[in-house]
């Protein structure tokens, strides 16, 4: 029996429900289905993502990633105070390693003081008043808004309210394929219609959205994220320390979090992975997805485009502890290395590659019509910036 919806949104990611959210609360009356392949939310990046609230200083003022991250900072902060969910007020510094990264470290500050963010430059003095164990040359910035939380809970807490006011969320029945207009077709055959239709699929969100006569120039290329946990007696910091980027990829390098529970880590990798939940061994292997992926992969070694072969036997040296470990070190003036022995859940970043240019997409990417619209590319940090993000796709995007 075909059923009728307002809105049918795909991916029960924290992208998803903040769009069903943003649209239930201008449509309070409407009907509206999450369908999520899961038996829950936040399976994937949503729920396996480093939990850090960004303060939105990484990136350039007219992208939308410096808006977004500025305002989903606030607006994640307010709503976990609001909600009784735990937020570990962290802060973060950014530290350099010698002179030749005193001129990022500065352009850091220009971009975060350009986009209305709260940092500033520090001395090393005051790093030492911060942090004693916390080690820079000269200068170090500053971001008391950056902040942890739990990924899960607060997805979780998404999910309950939107339950409550009458959304519906369909759990173990992903999309399979559009049958004609808007009327798809689900894995467990079933056969839902919308006015409006919001792909916001993740790692499967460009096969998704060709269906529709979307994509057409992009393919998601997965990067395996992994952290290792310290587990020894004394945390070695009591503040977010992250090195200073290469400004010219989207990965942060290797830093230390502190989890909203208060535990220490150190990641992520950033791996290539063989197909698109290449989580663990052979876990969800697909033939036809890694023999796409490392085709592309291949093309990006081979070509040396944006530097991938660089990236890519960097990453792979990260399996080692040791090497590993050593990333993190000149980050503090005292390490216990071998507390450092647990690791994480992986996640997997679904990020967007341009087919024409073989860049990597460093911003959100969003394609549609009046029927569809197609979230390509929730770049990182897309978690913070995920509530003015749904409110700017709703105003841009959603003709209801």
């Amino acid at each position: 029996m075909q059923k009728q919806f307002d809105f049918i949104i795909i991916g029960g990611g924290i992208i998803g429900l903040s769009i069903a959210r943003e649209l239930i609360i201008r449509h309070p009356k409407s009907k509206i289905l999450v369908l999520e392949k899961e038996h829950d939310v936040a399976r994937h990046g949503s729920g396996r993502n480093s939990g850090v609230l960004h303060a939105g200083f990484y990136y350039t003022a007219d992208s939308l990633k410096a808006k977004f991250t500025r305002d989903g900072n606030q607006a994640l902060r307010e709503y976990c105070y609001a909600n009784n969910l735990r937020i570990n007020e962290s802060k973060k510094v950014v530290v350099t390693k010698d002179a030749t990264e005193l001129p990022a470290l500065f352009e850091l500050e220009k971009r975060g003081k350009t986009n209305g963010v709260d940092v500033t430059i520090i001395d090393e003095k005051e790093l030492y008043e911060i942090d004693p164990n916390v080690n820079t040359f000269q200068h170090a910035l500053y971001s008391p808004k950056t902040a942890t939380v739990d990924p899960v809970e607060v997805t979780q807490a998404v999910r309950k309210e939107l339950q409550d006011k009458g959304v519906e969320i369909s759990f173990g029945d992903g999309y399979s394929k559009r049958l004609d207009g808007n009327t798809i077709q689900t894995v467990k055959n079933n056969v839902w219609s919308a006015k409006v239709i919001i792909n916001a699929a993740g790692l499967y969100a460009d096969k998704v959205a060709r269906d529709f006569g979307f994509s057409d120039n992009y393919t998601i290329i997965p990067f395996k994220g992994i952290y290792l946990k310290y587990t020894g007696k004394t945390p070695p910091v009591s503040i977010n320390v992250y090195p200073v980027p290469n400004l010219r990829n989207p990965f942060l390098g290797v830093h230390f979090t502190i989890t909203v529970d208060g535990t220490v880590k150190i990641g992520p990798t950033s791996t290539p992975a063989f197909w698109r939940e290449n989580y663990t061994g052979f876990d969800r292997f697909t033939a036809s997805e890694m023999a796409q992926i490392i085709g592309w992969e291949a093309l990006l070694f081979t070509t040396n485009a944006f530097g991938f072969r660089r990236l890519a036997i960097e990453e792979m040296k990260k399996y080692s502890k040791k090497y590993f470990t050593g990333l993190a070190k000149y980050l503090v003036k005292e390490m216990d290395v071998k507390g450092f022995n647990k690791w994480g859940v992986p996640g997997i970043r679904a990020q967007l590659l341009d087919k024409n240019t073989k860049e990597l997409v460093m911003d959100f990417v969003v394609e549609g019509d009046n029927d569809s619209v197609h979230v390509l590319n929730a770049v990182s940090p897309a978690f913070t910036c995920s509530f003015p993000f749904a409110k700017w796709v709703v105003d841009n995007y959603v003709k209801y």
